[in-house]
């Protein structure tokens, strides 16, 4: 039996950060023996927002670099830059033309994004879940990891297959494979080092609100001193009233390796000024093997090219095999 198809990715906005790598990267690695797992840059995501071009393809490099580091092995997962590969942007102005446009405005992410950027709001970001649809869907993908924020963009992409599958397709015959989530395991949502109940995220202005994965030890320092924490004896998990201590024993608890129940008796009495080293020291020897593999490949630009292109060939030859099959469905004439 073929492995289960996984399709998954991260924007290039910048370095990656704990939640990216605990949330996603991380169970990616851990999970390359059960998938047959495609992994890539979607640059034509962070595109949807003002970006700078200056840095957009220096950003990418460094996402894929990142992978590597964290442990995606280039033998049993495909790496590669979405695009890369022109059938993504293909794919989705074909889906374009089925969606409609009610189902888009009822994007949460877009509501909230658009009402922060106001008059510069551009047509990508109402058509952003399209293009995520298209990246899964050229894949055949079976399995999609999901965080809460992009939920909903997943059962909108099972909604355009199955609404194209209802319209060219023969019903014994589905064209568009429909993707299940992958449910992260728990624990795995980091928040922000500034408010314990808001998510990580590398959207958030301020950089001290989060930990990249190539923060230098110092910095990780100044970060972990500075977090916002409450003045309350004793650290426990759990409590409503304190999400910064939950968070920060979390990422503890995670990042050591050690089981909840044995942490939470080791700081039941501690104060933060014991414990923020404790935090500081785990999350530097934790992120030391990955930032001495990151600078290793990037030290190796042709080694970090040639993935790339045999990541590119691989996912190709999937997504025009897909795409030449909604083109027949959809009555376009074959390239001559």
């Amino acid at each position: 039996m073929p492995l289960p198809r996984v399709l998954s990715g991260v924007q290039p906005t910048g370095n990656l950060h704990l939640g990216n790598y605990l949330g996603a990267v991380r169970n990616w690695a851990a999970g390359q023996d059960q998938y047959e797992n495609y992994f890539c840059v979607v640059d034509l995501h962070a595109m949807t927002v003002p970006h700078d071009p200056k840095n957009l393809a220096a950003h990418s490099y460094t996402v894929a670099a990142l992978y590597l580091a964290c442990g995606i092995d280039p033998h049993k997962s495909t790496i590669f830059i979405q695009s890369h590969i022109c059938a993504h942007s293909e794919l989705a102005w074909l889906l374009n033309c089925i969606t409609p446009l009610n189902w888009l405005e009822r994007m949460i992410q877009f509501k909230e994004k658009a009402l922060k950027q106001g008059e510069d709001v551009g047509v990508g970001l109402l058509d952003y879940p399209v293009l995520m649809a298209a990246d899964i869907l050229l894949y055949q993908a079976d399995q999609v990891p999901v965080g809460q924020d992009q939920k909903q963009h997943l059962e909108l992409t099972r909604d355009i297959a199955q609404r194209f599958n209802f319209l060219f397709a023969d019903p014994e015959q589905p064209v568009l494979k429909i993707p299940e989530p992958m449910i992260p395991q728990a624990g795995a949502r980091v928040m922000s080092l500034t408010d314990g109940t808001s998510k990580m995220s590398k959207s958030d202005p301020s950089d001290m609100s989060r930990i990249n994965l190539l923060d230098p030890p110092d910095l990780i320092e100044k970060k972990i001193k500075r977090c916002k924490t409450d003045p309350v004896r004793g650290l426990w998990f759990d409590d409503p009233e304190r999400p910064e201590c939950h968070n920060l024993l979390t990422l503890y608890q995670v990042l050591s390796g050690r089981p909840k129940a044995e942490v939470a008796e080791a700081v039941r009495e501690m104060g933060w000024g014991q414990f923020k080293p404790l935090l500081t020291e785990t999350l530097v020897e934790h992120l030391r093997p990955i930032q001495t593999r990151f600078a290793e490949v990037m030290d190796e630009p042709a080694y970090l090219e040639s993935i790339l292109a045999a990541g590119r060939s691989r996912a190709e030859a999937v997504a025009q095999t897909t795409l030449g099959a909604v083109r027949a469905a959809m009555g376009l004439s074959r390239p001559l």
